[in-house]
């Protein structure tokens, strides 16, 4: 299982032309999101900046103190409320252009939380969940569980006596099964980290700090096409230790093992990759000791063994129990500090959460990580993180990077 690797080159996969998620597809989504709403005896959604927006319109929103809001009721068409700074941006989003939402646009002076009671309450008709008009009073409505407290707490007062709830009930199930689309970008996503992966690993990396190391990782993703590079974790020596380590002003040496936790996104569709690599020095004459080498093969075969189990229908509880048994055999298993996946997409973490408890079974076209870990306080950590999409057929990786031990000259 020990291999080790002094230079690697990224996957020969060629750059896929990137997809764009059709209006058609916007279109289905809301008409989706409004039958499971209806389904839950739920007046609407309202849906603020962020990730289920995005999903539900194609709309990258700015996150401001001013209102912008997404309204998905049970019943009636979809409107979209923005501020009128916005109102061009907002009726330019997919979803706008294709007619599926009503942009309507407030002023400075109006009061945006009202103004969605109102037109709710405009468009709640007789075929609402509820078939009573009390009923309908009193069906929840769901916001997303990003949106801004002070903007919960002001549609609390627009709407009085309305019982609120989260909009992940209805659109967790929509969200994480991914469409071949999404699959591509993810793949794109995924390839562009390996390349950056493999470009930092080739050095230089010997004297340097974790935070110039950082910078450059996160300037390379942008290089590789990422919209936005979203964290670059570079934790040497005892560093490594810290599952989310922030880099600092350590500067990293030769005889020691370095974590590169990397991502971003590419298209909206997040990448988040993990390798461990040594640096042995200009004369290789500092190799993986042999406590390093035992770590990191125990770490690799609770990631295989995950992947290995990955198919529909198994829980998301025992992809977690695979990888924690595997080390947990190995005698490392309080040094498993944490769950051993978690979903990715439009968000870097989403649902479904690979971790016990989770009895959830997955789907074909559910993507997440499989990231066991090791992390040894005062000394050093190893992480090995892949992106995998459940399909019919069993486990597919997204990175293609190599896993087995892997040291460079630095």
């Amino acid at each position: 299982m020990t291999t080790t690797t002094t230079s690697a080159s990224a996957p020969a996969t060629g750059r896929a032309t990137r997809p764009v998620i059709p209006a058609a597809r916007y279109g289905e989504r809301l008409a989706n999101a409004r039958a499971a709403t209806a389904a839950r005896a739920a007046v609407a959604l309202l849906i603020g900046v962020g990730a289920d927006l995005r999903y539900l319109t194609g709309y990258n929103a700015m996150a401001l103190e001013r209102l912008t809001m997404l309204v998905v009721p049970g019943e009636g068409a979809p409107f979209l409320v923005a501020p009128r700074l916005e109102a061009m941006k907002a009726t330019g989003c997919p979803a706008g252009e294709a007619g599926l939402v009503e942009v309507i646009a407030w002023d400075e002076t109006d009061d945006a939380h009202a103004l969605v009671a109102r037109e709710l309450a405009a468009r709640t008709g007789p075929g609402a969940p509820s078939p009573t008009r009390a009923g309908r009073d009193m069906a929840p409505a769901l916001v997303s569980s990003g949106l801004w407290a002070m903007h919960v707490l002001a549609l609390h007062r627009a709407l009085p006596g309305r019982e609120f709830g989260l909009a992940t009930e209805v659109l967790r199930d929509l969200r994480m099964v991914k469409d071949p689309d999404e699959v591509t970008l993810l793949r794109l996503a995924a390839e562009a980290a390996d390349r950056v992966m493999v470009g930092i690993a080739n050095g230089p990396l010997i004297g340097r700090t974790e935070a110039e190391v950082s910078r450059e990782i996160r300037e390379r993703l942008i290089a590789e096409g990422h919209d936005d590079a979203g964290f670059a974790i570079v934790a040497s020596g005892p560093n490594g230790a810290s599952p989310h380590h922030e880099a600092g002003e350590r500067r990293l040496q030769a005889g020691e093992p370095v974590v590169f936790d990397i991502g971003g996104t590419l298209g909206g569709y997040a990448s988040d990759t993990t390798r461990t690599i040594w640096i042995e020095g200009p004369g290789h004459d500092r190799p993986p000791t042999a406590e390093y080498r035992a770590v990191h093969d125990l770490v690799l075969a609770a990631n295989e063994a995950a992947f290995e189990a990955v198919r529909p229908g198994v829980s998301c509880e025992s992809i977690d129990a695979t990888a924690r048994q595997v080390i947990a055999a190995g005698g490392h298993g309080p040094q498993f500090l944490h769950r051993v996946g978690h979903g990715i997409g439009l968000e870097g973490h989403e649902e479904p959460y690979l971790v016990g408890g989770n009895t959830e079974p997955l789907r074909a076209g559910v993507t997440f990580s499989i990231e066991p870990g090791i992390y040894l306080e005062g000394r050093f950590g190893v992480r090995i993180e892949e992106i995998v999409v459940c399909t019919a057929d069993g486990p597919d990786a997204l990175n293609r990077v190599p896993s087995g031990v892997w040291a460079v000259p630095g």
